[in-house]
């Protein structure tokens, strides 16, 4: 391991809006699960999550848009959203933290209806057959989401991916979910979700690197019935 990354990895320990927990927490029951907003935010604000959340610019960004909702970036690589937790707290966000997890354990986190809204930002789009169940957005993953978000609770995917965008159009509509609105390219279309802002201004790392290739990127907002 290089020294930059255990640095991250030594700092993460001490950064307030960072938790780490162990999987046998997650399967026992996290010591803040439905306790988010009351021990963490201090407020009764909406929980936005954003799941697979890399050096975390996405959730940061929406955090500096949105001051009355709470953010939590997700990921296993905590060396990675470092980068976002050092920020948050270098220019004070309090309304955003960080959680090293893997995301299938994201039920044993939160407590039902906790969550309002679950952002997927460019994942891993697993294209081979036998990976199946590792896309972020396959039936099993969506029933984890369900467990945790409100009934009206909104879900979004924004992917470099057009596989993954047509994959998962396609389930959501073969189960009845509700498709609000989907954008084959957000960029070079001439209108996309009014209700979303900052869907283009916002960029993560690997959508600036997408873009500067000439990919389109794709968005799809939903719910999960």
């Amino acid at each position: 391991m290089g020294k930059n990354k255990q640095a991250r990895f030594d700092e993460n320990r001490i950064l307030p809006n960072v938790f780490q927990p162990t999987r046998e927490e997650a399967i026992n029951g996290y010591y803040l699960k439905g306790k988010w907003r009351s021990e963490v935010f201090k407020n009764d604000n909406p929980v936005v999550l954003e799941l697979g959340c890399g050096k975390g610019e996405y959730s940061v960004g929406l955090a500096k848009a949105f001051p009355d909702k709470n953010f939590i970036g997700v990921d296993i690589k905590g060396a990675r959203f470092w980068f976002g937790a050092k920020e948050a707290v270098e220019k004070n966000l309090s309304n955003v933290a960080f959680l090293r997890t893997q995301i299938e354990l994201i039920d044993g986190f939160f407590d039902k209806d906790e969550v309002d809204e679950i952002w997927i930002t460019f994942p891993d789009p697993q294209i081979k057959y036998r990976r199946t169940k590792h896309r972020m957005t396959h039936p099993e993953f969506l029933e984890r989401y369900k467990k945790i978000l409100k009934p009206d609770g909104i879900m979004h995917l924004k992917t470099d991916s057009e596989f993954l965008h047509g994959y998962t159009l396609g389930l959501l509509q073969g189960l009845g979910h509700e498709i609000i609105s989907a954008h084959h390219d957000i960029y070079g279309a001439p209108e996309y979700d009014p209700e979303t802002p900052l869907l283009r201004e916002i960029k993560t790392y690997y959508e600036g690197l997408f873009s500067a290739k000439g990919k389109t990127i794709t968005y799809i907002k939903f719910k999960i019935k």
